[in-house]
């Protein structure tokens, strides 16, 4: 995957939400596919459209252009001088291969603002497998519950993007979350060094989180975490007294948030915290994502850790 270099990357700043999609409009659009393309186009009108001018981008040289390049980067003038359709190779550009794990548990079907997480989670990881798939990177997928739902490995071939969008739009349907199952699938399929991608609200318990996590980094993958949550569930707005419904255990529960509101955030803060520490500790990159904020911003964060990394990497070396 090219990655470029930005005049914000510096600076630490994203551009402004203002120029982007609301998420409620955005996942009115029934088709997942058409949504992922929007919020890349988002993305790049977005950037260019802020005080931040985008992405400045220096290519090193060329490639033959084949089916599913964005044909946004042909050169025309090479064309018109040699009669063929060539493709800017951007400078770091890899054959990267990314595997995008992302949570379907029932969970995930929670949504205080129209839309559930699951819808915004695979809608994210619809936006990152699209727009990975027009650099020419290899893309594969793992949905999972409290067991493993469907597993796609990395490709970049006709039809492969297609499938994955299909698997992405099944509803979350599992009961409990088990973060282990697909974490050790990875360590077990994945040989070569990929990005990891994982898409959950890690409402479960993290005691095999970080053992598993240290596999990973031991095996030498990249990973990054977002930590997708609903805006309810990260302020709990509830302003009068409601039955809850655990929708993983199935209990009922009738909870007076004026009582409660305290001791769930000092909870929920300590859960997120430790979740953050472990990340930290392990190298991994930590997002925590409210369900309200626009997909182009976080296709954003995704880019920004990128370049990042890379800087870190050279550093080092």
């Amino acid at each position: 995957m090219s990655t470029p270099t930005t005049s914000f990357a510096s600076t630490g700043r994203s551009p402004s939400a203002k120029s982007f999609i609301d998420p409620q409009t955005l996942m009115s659009i029934k088709n997942l596919e058409l949504r992922a393309r929007v919020v890349v186009e988002g993305f790049w009108h977005g950037l260019h459209r802020s005080p931040y001018h985008g992405f400045s981008v220096e290519f090193s040289e060329y490639r033959q252009y084949s089916p599913g390049d964005d044909p946004r980067y042909l050169d025309w003038r090479l064309y018109a001088r040699t009669d063929r359709y060539f493709i800017k190779k951007f400078e770091d550009e890899t054959n990267l291969r990314c595997h995008l794990l992302v949570d379907q548990s029932r969970s995930m079907a929670y949504g205080s603002r129209g839309y559930t997480k699951a819808q915004y989670a695979n809608t994210l990881a619809a936006t990152l497998a699209y727009f990975l798939y027009l650099q020419g990177d290899a893309v594969g997928l793992l949905t999972f519950d409290e067991k493993i739902r469907d597993y796609l490995p990395a490709r970049h071939r006709p039809g492969h993007l297609r499938h994955l969008m299909l698997k992405l739009e099944e509803p979350a349907a599992g009961s409990a979350t088990d973060l282990a199952a697909p974490l050790q699938r990875i360590i077990r399929t994945v040989k070569k060094r990929a990005l990891l991608v994982l898409v959950s609200d890690l409402l479960s318990p993290i005691g095999n989180l970080e053992k598993n996590l240290t596999a990973l980094a031991a095996c030498g993958h990249e990973v990054l975490l977002f930590h997708t949550l609903d805006p309810a569930e990260i302020e709990f707005s509830f302003d009068k007294p409601i039955m809850f419904h655990d929708v993983e255990s199935g209990r009922q529960l009738f909870i007076d948030p004026a009582t409660a509101r305290k001791d769930y955030l000092n909870k929920l803060n300590a859960h997120n915290a430790a979740v953050q520490s472990a990340c930290e500790g392990l190298g991994v990159r930590y997002l925590r994502l409210g369900t309200d904020r626009p997909l182009e911003l976080a296709l954003f964060d995704f880019l920004r850790e990128r370049m990042q990394r890379g800087k870190r990497v050279k550093r080092r070396a």
